[in-house]
């Protein structure tokens, strides 16, 4: 199964949702990172809920930013998405290694530990739009839910998973964000909040070989619902960093003509490097002669 990811609405347009599948994302991020299990987990979380939040964007040249601190061994984790469920991100430590948790669950909340949760919108106006909330639990869809409640005001409920495979490789991943619309009736928030006590780890789903369709469609509860949960086509979702020689070769311009000639005089070449996809860029001394 592809990557993607699917808008949709439900009871009457009381109910928002989207929902994704992000195993072919979370595996290129684990390839590019070099992520042990744990730290997979917790960025592969991360990563699907920008793609799902991205997925939420108002316009389409809207950026998001989200960065999970903590004071567990990951110390941080940044994940950036455009309105297109392009994502990308960075951890900090990527090798920690923790004990299962006694359900046998790897434990996500032990290595990103107690923190803040810093959402970063930014529309294209003066100043960007920035929410941050406590970490609830380290555990990321908990900590999204959270932010939701609290920052945006808004009745969400949002899951988050990552199944590891024996081999190290990412065998499922995935999520999806519910949310109460203001107008939405009593009845339809018993019935959601009653579907919603009996959902399962969103790879659960996945395992038993659902789509990302009929797993929202039993999650939201198709049988008190029924034909009124309305879905969009689905779009693609991807790890994509939109680095370029021509975005680094700005960037060097922008350190000013003091700073290029000081790299000029040493004489040596100078390497950027990026941090979301690894890749490497070189110039030589003839090169950074030519951008002053």
């Amino acid at each position: 199964m592809k990557d993607y990811v699917i808008r949709g609405m439900a009871a009457g347009n009381e109910i928002r949702f989207v929902a994704a599948y992000t195993r072919e994302t979370v595996e290129k991020a684990r390839e590019i990172h070099n992520t042990s299990p744990v730290c997979s987990a917790a960025m592969g979380r991360l990563l699907t809920g920008g793609a799902l939040m991205g997925a939420m964007c108002k316009n389409e040249t809207d950026v998001l930013t989200l960065k999970v601190s903590g004071d567990g061994p990951i110390h941080s984790i940044t994940v950036t998405a455009d309105a297109f469920s392009n994502v990308k991100g960075i951890i900090y430590n990527n090798a920690v290694d923790l004990p299962l948790k006694a359900n046998g669950h790897l434990d996500v909340g032990g290595a990103v530990g107690r923190g803040t949760l810093t959402v970063i919108q930014d529309e294209g106006l003066a100043e960007p739009y920035v929410g941050q909330t406590s970490l609830v639990s380290g555990e990321i869809g908990e900590d999204l839910t959270y932010y939701f409640a609290e920052s945006e005001q808004i009745p969400t409920s949002v899951g988050v998973g990552v199944l590891v495979d024996r081999d190290l490789s990412i065998k499922h991943a995935g999520g999806f964000i519910i949310q109460l619309l203001p107008f939405a009736k009593e009845e339809t928030i018993a019935a959601l909040e009653n579907s919603l006590a009996n959902v399962k780890s969103v790879t659960d789903y996945f395992n038993k070989g659902m789509t990302v369709e009929e797993m929202m469609r039993e999650i939201i509860g198709e049988k008190v619902f029924g034909d009124d949960i309305n879905i969009e086509e689905p779009l693609p979702v991807q790890y994509h960093c939109n680095c370029s020689r021509e975005r680094v070769t700005k960037a060097l311009i922008s350190l000013g003509r003091k700073e290029l000639q000081s790299i000029i005089d040493d004489g040596e070449p100078i390497t950027m490097h990026c941090d979301f996809c690894n890749s490497d860029y070189t110039f030589e001394i003839p090169e950074i002669k030519a951008l002053i």
